[in-house]
């Protein structure tokens, strides 16, 4: 799941400079927005599979009963999601924007945002994950479901790139990012859980 994670990203910010052209000024003004786009693609790849393994072989009815609070448990797994997949992607990027001639500094800006935002994508991919568990055709609604709410996640991701390139400050996207990083680290996992429970049930 990890190799085809990053393979996949780097395949698909790879082929935008391929067939957009060699024009300095246009790569760079897209950058940010492709490898944030491509990011989240690739964190969707393996969310299929966060809650779906274990509702099969019966491992999540034991975790219900585990001791544990079932919200620890389910933040653990979000956590090992971007572990896996979400900070390999953050280490990849810097490589993959020196293709569309990003200055050093929005290199960093970059990479900060997916350093914050990364596990945003894990925290709500966890929820839809939970909700389309035992579900038929699961890949397709956690899209539906997952989609919409990473919106914000890209807007302020990319939008601090494009800000740095300006020469504006970027202070407001990180502090955005790392407010819903706050409410998203105590929020998902009660609903990632409640959603877990009702599956079961």
């Amino acid at each position: 799941d990890v190799l085809t994670t990053l393979i996949f990203f780097v395949m698909v910010v790879s082929l935008f400079p391929l067939g957009v052209g060699p024009e300095p000024e246009m790569l760079r003004k897209m950058a940010p927005g492709v490898v944030w786009v491509a990011a989240l693609l690739a964190s969707m790849l393996s969310l299929g599979r966060l809650f779906a393994d274990d509702h099969q072989d019966g491992t999540l009815e034991q975790l219900t009963l585990s001791v544990c609070p079932l919200p620890l448990i389910v933040l653990a797994k979000m956590a090992a999601h971007w572990l896996c997949s979400g900070l390999a992607l953050t280490l990849v990027a810097p490589l993959l924007a020196l293709q569309f001639d990003l200055p050093a500094s929005s290199i960093g800006v970059l990479t900060l945002s997916l350093l914050i935002g990364t596990p945003l994508l894990s925290l709500i991919g966890g929820i839809g994950a939970a909700l389309t568990v035992g579900v038929r055709g699961a890949g397709v609604r956690l899209s539906l479901l997952v989609l919409p709410l990473c919106v914000p996640v890209l807007i302020f991701g990319a939008g601090a790139v494009d800000a740095a390139a300006a020469g504006l400050a970027v202070g407001a996207h990180y502090s955005l990012l790392g407010a819903m990083l706050v409410l998203a680290l105590f929020a998902a996992p009660i609903a990632a859980a409640a959603a877990l429970r009702i599956a079961l049930e």
